[in-house]
């Protein structure tokens, strides 16, 4: 079976498609935490629908157990540059964030935000999430939040190395 061709609305988001491992790990920080690192798979396809599928799975860099997990969907609306992010999260937190491309960078900000009842505190109110392939070929993600007891700060960065088309 062939693989589909990609939709021509998502066509300006290619360069984001391929299996990303984070190299060097990711680092985080947050005030209310300890900074950490992670070790971070991303993984980002189409399957010819005008989207991206993506999952991201964070594991331990040292015992390698599992961490943060995220799934679903990156849409563009088509014939211009606005970009809806839809995500669910193993936190229990569900998000719709939207924003542009521009070249090869996807700036995002959270329209929604909906959590679990039983979600610990305090609750994330808003995230930024930037996009960019650099210069060497590899994708860059920054996430930034906010909690109902922090503002705006950023939470962590991750740069990954392609290791799948």
């Amino acid at each position: 079976m062939e693989p589909p061709r990609m939709n021509p609305v998502v066509e300006p988001l290619s360069w984001m498609l391929g299996t990303w491992l984070s190299d060097p790990p990711g680092a985080g920080t947050f005030p209310t935490l300890q900074p950490f690192q992670y070790l971070e798979e991303a993984h980002i396809s189409h399957v010819g629908q005008p989207m991206l599928n993506f999952s991201f799975n964070a594991f331990h860099p040292d015992t390698h157990k599992p961490m943060h997990r995220e799934c679903g969907f990156i849409r563009l609306e088509p014939d211009t540059n606005k970009v809806a992010f839809v995500s669910a999260q193993n936190t229990g937190i569900v998000e719709v964030e939207e924003g542009e491309v521009n070249g090869q960078e996807l700036c995002i900000a959270s329209h929604s935000i909906a959590r679990i009842s039983f979600a610990k505190e305090p609750h994330v109110e808003q995230i930024t999430r930037k996009f960019r392939l650099n210069s060497e070929g590899k994708l860059e993600q920054t996430v930034s939040m906010a909690t109902t007891t922090q503002p705006m700060t950023q939470h962590l960065h991750v740069t990954y190395k392609k290791v799948t088309p």
